[in-house]
């Protein structure tokens, strides 16, 4: 590899991680808010976007930088490729962080409501499996993408316990009905943060193998 290419190389590194753990503070500072019930937390998650989106579009700049000047091929032209599906990956996390920090200013306006037993677990279980996409990232470790892949159907099945949760406490307590909206909508972005750690890890194990494993998964 040509020393410039790799000096683009290792920016583009650096800068994905840097990314990376924003996205994974934003994710974990608005899940506090939601169990702690702190609008402060949430309105920082909120303010702190438009830096994330600022990384996400420098990201994508010098990725199709690299590409026009340096035209990489087999392994260094995967990595390009991989960082830029990830980059997208992560906005769309820290979007979802945003999301969820939204939702607990909605539910923070109304009374007191306690949230749906299994909604801490299952904000621990898509925090896992961010970090451990991260740290798949960091390491291009394919067993820990690996890990996390099989995460997921977990993660979905929390997903629809909390769905059948939310309508019970509706059916009992009517009056919460805005507030269990707003928990089931929580739940259904954990879920998509368990989704797009996925698709991190697959674009890890392409990253390192070449191989898109996307669909040989999902066909089970």
């Amino acid at each position: 590899m040509p020393a410039k290419l790799k000096k683009e190389i290792d920016k583009l590194k650096d800068q994905i991680l840097k990314l990376g753990a924003e996205v994974e503070s934003s994710v974990r500072l608005a899940v506090k808010s939601v169990l702690e019930r702190d609008s402060s937390l949430a309105k920082k998650v909120i303010e702190h976007d438009s830096e994330i989106d600022r990384f996400e579009v420098e990201i994508e700049e010098e990725c199709l930088k690299v590409l026009a000047l340096h035209q990489p091929v087999a392994i260094d032209l995967r990595f390009i490729v991989a960082v830029l599906k990830i980059n997208n990956d992560l906005e769309r996390t820290g979007d979802l962080a945003v999301n969820i920090a939204e939702r607990e200013m909605i539910i923070s306006s109304k009374r007191r409501t306690d949230f749906p037993t299994g909604l801490e677990e299952m904000s621990e279980k898509a925090q896992a499996m961010l970090r451990k996409s991260l740290e798949a990232l960091i390491n291009l470790d394919t067993k820990i993408a690996c890990e996390v892949i099989d995460m997921d159907d977990a993660l979905d099945d929390m997903n629809r316990r909390m769905y059948d949760r939310v309508k019970e406490n509706i059916r009992a307590e009517i009056e919460n009905l805005s507030c269990m909206v707003q928990y089931f909508t929580i739940a259904r972005n954990l879920e998509r943060i368990g989704d797009l750690a996925t698709n991190i890890c697959e674009d890890v194990i392409y990253m390192v193998d070449g191989e898109i494993v996307r669909h040989q998964l999902s066909s089970g």
